[in-house]
């Protein structure tokens, strides 16, 4: 296998299994972001259950939607600045995060949840018309969260140093801002960055160049 930070992107692109493995996670991310308005539809529409959480019960609920987006999007704006420039690196992180979401969409098939109690709506204006795409609120993708596994990912992604720091420091704000919001359960929060990590192991197996 390269070694992960010495591809530049002339390199990478005469590399035909760079080109091929890159054509084919981002025509498989296209189709993933097509059907997933359909799949969470069903599993907004599914019976579930409701999960006993002493953190929650113990946390007023408070609308901090403008923190939690800010925290996430300049978190992922973060990540792909410094991964743009790092094309093995930025492979990997894109099969990554597909693995990541066929995970949660697994996890979430096998673990029907109603909303915590209390839940205030986190209202993300891309996401509920690309993804969320349906006529009432989507409040049942529940386990595990994205938004803090997404966080997670990238930290892992970004060589060491400043950034991964900031990126996981972000990571744990964003689990303390949805769990504030009661938009996730306690145990959501704890599962993502186990997940986070199966998912970029996962994607190193994926993204072999040799």
């Amino acid at each position: 296998m390269l070694p992960i930070d010495s591809l530049t992107w002339p390199a990478a692109w005469r590399n035909f299994a760079f080109r091929w493995r890159l054509g084919a996670v981002l025509a498989l991310l296209l189709l993933l972001v097509s059907q997933l308005p359909r799949y969470f539809a069903w599993v907004q529409a599914r019976p579930a259950r409701i999960l006993p959480d002493p953190l929650l019960a113990a946390l007023p609920a408070h609308d901090v939607s403008g923190a939690a987006f800010a925290v996430i999007y300049l978190g992922i704006g973060l990540g792909v600045v410094t991964l743009l420039p790092r094309p093995y690196r930025l492979l990997r992180a894109l099969w990554a995060y597909l693995l990541l979401h066929l995970l949660r969409c697994l996890t979430l098939y096998l673990l029907p949840l109603e909303p915590p109690p209390g839940l205030v709506l986190l209202r993300d204006p891309l996401v509920d018309q690309l993804i969320y795409a349906a006529p009432a609120p989507i409040t049942k993708d529940l386990f595990f969260s994205g938004h803090t596994a997404t966080l997670v990912l990238l930290a892992l992604a970004v060589p060491p140093g400043g950034r991964r720091r900031a990126l996981l420091a972000g990571s744990l704000l964003i689990g303390a801002l949805v769990l504030v919001q009661h938009a996730h359960y306690t145990y959501d929060v704890l599962a993502a960055p186990p997940f986070a990590a199966l998912a970029w192991w996962l994607s190193g197996r994926v993204s072999r160049l040799v």
